[in-house]
């Protein structure tokens, strides 16, 4: 497998699952390397349980075929080394379409990752509109349909919604999933002081623990004045059945410690996100409120 993305990964787990010996060789020094880097080394740390085998940093010099197989030739830093395998899986991304489609004669801008829009849309024709895969950094299936729907309306019914506002999560389906939505990480510890960070593993939760499925977190950015969410990840067996929650909170400028108002039922692993907003709304608490608390509960026995 050449590429360690989330097709990259879920492919390497699905052909590992079906016995085959796999190999995954990416130019990158960590698999996911767009997800929060805690859920991607738990992830490595899986597959690599299950056999997969990692070339990470690795510059691929060529390949070639011969009569034992299919061989990649790479470098990390320590000589020329190889793998030869059965196939060669490659999952680096993809490129746009466009050629041949005579968009210059139409005025139609194009580059390299695929055509030009503004945040509507529109494209350097304003009578044609694009969405999907050919103009958005979010290439996801989920993307391309809000997208859709964004240019149905600005090009038919005079509609002026922006791309820009969507609030878009995106899912590896890796086992664990790892599903996330806005700020990653890095992105927060770059934003300075006012972003605050809670973490709640998944070996807090009953129904995981129940499950046995206790290798994961949530793990919520937020800005710590206002208590505005943020961005999430959150890694678990189903992760991207349950992200859909934050999304909500996060399109409706919720505050963290709201989503201690949710009643999930018990037991459910979903219940981690109600108990993280427990958590936020725990940081409210001062060193003098509580001292006041604890006199007027004297006061009052």
């Amino acid at each position: 497998m050449i590429g360690a993305g989330p097709i990259g990964c879920e492919l390497a787990q699905a052909f590992r699952r079906f016995g085959a010996e796999v190999f995954v060789v990416s130019i990158d020094p960590q698999i996911l390397p767009r997800e929060d880097a805690d859920a991607a080394n738990l992830l490595h740390q899986q597959l690599e349980r299950e056999g997969v085998r990692w070339f990470l940093g690795a510059h691929i010099r060529h390949a070639e075929k011969s009569s034992v197989g299919k061989t990649i030739v790479f470098e990390r830093g320590q000589g020329v080394e190889h793998v030869t395998a059965d196939e060669i899986l490659v999952a680096v991304g993809r490129t746009p379409n466009v050629e041949g489609m005579n968009l210059e004669v139409a005025g139609v801008q194009y580059h390299s990752k695929g055509v030009s829009v503004d945040d509507h849309l529109r494209t350097t024709n304003p009578r044609i509109y694009a969405a999907g895969d050919i103009c958005s950094s979010y290439q996801f299936t989920h993307a391309a349909e809000a997208l859709a729907r964004i240019a149905l309306q600005n090009a038919l019914f005079f509609g002026r919604k922006k791309a820009n506002d969507l609030v878009i999560p995106w899912c590896s389906y890796t086992d664990p999933e790892i599903a996330h939505v806005g700020l990653s990480s890095t992105e927060a510890r770059n934003s300075g002081p006012q972003v605050g960070t809670i973490t709640l593993p998944l070996g807090s939760n009953d129904r995981a623990i129940v499950d046995g499925e206790t290798d994961g977190f949530l793990r919520v950015h937020f800005n710590a004045e206002k208590g505005t969410i943020l961005g999430a990840t959150l890694v678990s067996k189903h992760a991207g059945e349950s992200i859909g929650e934050l999304v909500l909170a996060i399109q409706k400028k919720m505050k963290v410690w709201d989503l201690s108002n949710t009643i999930h039922p018990y037991p459910t692993q979903a219940e981690i996100i109600k108990r993280l907003g427990d958590a936020a709304l725990r940081t409210r608490l001062k060193p003098w409120m509580k001292k006041l608390l604890e006199k007027m509960l004297r006061l009052r026995r």
